[in-house]
């Protein structure tokens, strides 16, 4: 039963063959009054994703088909729908619904909601699970759908739908702007989002990275310094210095914290994004110590 009841993507049945992808029709939830149903263009690759079918992030309801970095063409809109029109140009990221009026959502918190979906692997109300990009068609509630403005084609604009919005948030809510020193540690899919985005917020940017391979890149992008946290001693210099450490790296476990720590500001604040399938060093003796 194709499209509009189902749509087709590719699926992975056994997280042990984790790169053995299917090809399958799957149930699209009840189409609602706010919802909008997008025939997809094309679907960046997360890291997330990766953790997901390969079970680094624990057990995951099967079949499931993956992606959260959505861009595509509105083909049909709600009767409710006010933002988007058929034939827009649109894009979602990695939350498809929320309840919209619990105490979390009208805080503008929507991603703690209680009654929140995530773009794949979550179940709606009906019992239907939702599945991810690398498929047809997704239909989406529209508070979690944006129009793509027309100067960003549409694989350079994926990316930004996750990667792009999880550094954006904590930059633009711990004020990286006009006068603070910003540190980004490691400049992967993540990281190289947040050195564009600080730069662009006005913020001095400093980048931290384990070797110098992307010492180019980084000042290109109109990073001020590029510090390799691989050499010894390298945070002798730093001390005091960064008003805001980003944490975009998933090896965190790897870290000496108390040095990171060591090169903050008084009530400076560290903040991790980069989340990988290990358990961070414990922080507390860091903190204590630094």
């Amino acid at each position: 039963m194709p499209y509009p009841e189902t749509a087709t993507g590719f699926v992975i049945k056994d997280q042990k063959k984790w790169q053995e992808f299917h090809k399958e029709e799957f149930k699209l939830k009840p189409f609602e009054d706010r919802d909008i149903d997008i025939a997809i263009e094309c679907c960046g690759v997360c890291g997330s994703d990766v953790h997901t079918i390969n079970g680094g992030w624990g057990e995951s309801p099967l079949p499931i088909c993956v992606g959260h970095e959505v861009v595509g063409k509105a083909i049909k809109v709600g009767k409710d729908v006010k933002t988007i029109k058929v034939g827009d140009r649109v894009g979602v990221g990695a939350q498809i619904q929320a309840d919209l009026t619990c105490g979390n959502c009208k805080a503008d918190q929507e991603n703690y909601c209680p009654n929140m979906v995530d773009t794949y692997g979550a179940p709606y109300s009906d019992g239907t699970i939702s599945q991810g990009g690398y498929s047809s068609h997704m239909r989406a509630h529209e508070y979690f759908t944006f129009k793509i403005p027309d100067n960003i084609e549409s694989e350079i604009a994926a990316p930004m739908l996750c990667a792009g919005l999880t550094v954006y948030s904590p930059l633009v809510r711990l004020g990286a702007g006009p006068g603070k020193k910003v540190a980004i540690v490691g400049m992967g899919g993540l990281g190289h989002f947040a050195v564009l985005w600080a730069v662009a917020l006005g913020a001095e940017v400093y980048v931290l990275s384990h070797s110098p391979g992307k010492r180019e890149d980084a000042l290109k992008m109109g990073a001020k310094e590029f510090i390799v946290t691989g050499e010894k001693d390298w945070f002798k210099p730093y001390a005091y210095t960064f008003d805001f450490i980003l944490n975009c790296a998933d090896a965190t476990h790897k870290f000496n914290l108390k040095d990171y720590f060591g090169t903050m500001k008084v009530m400076g604040r560290f903040h991790n994004v980069g989340l990988g399938t290990s358990p961070a060093t414990d922080a507390t003796s860091a903190l204590l110590t630094s």
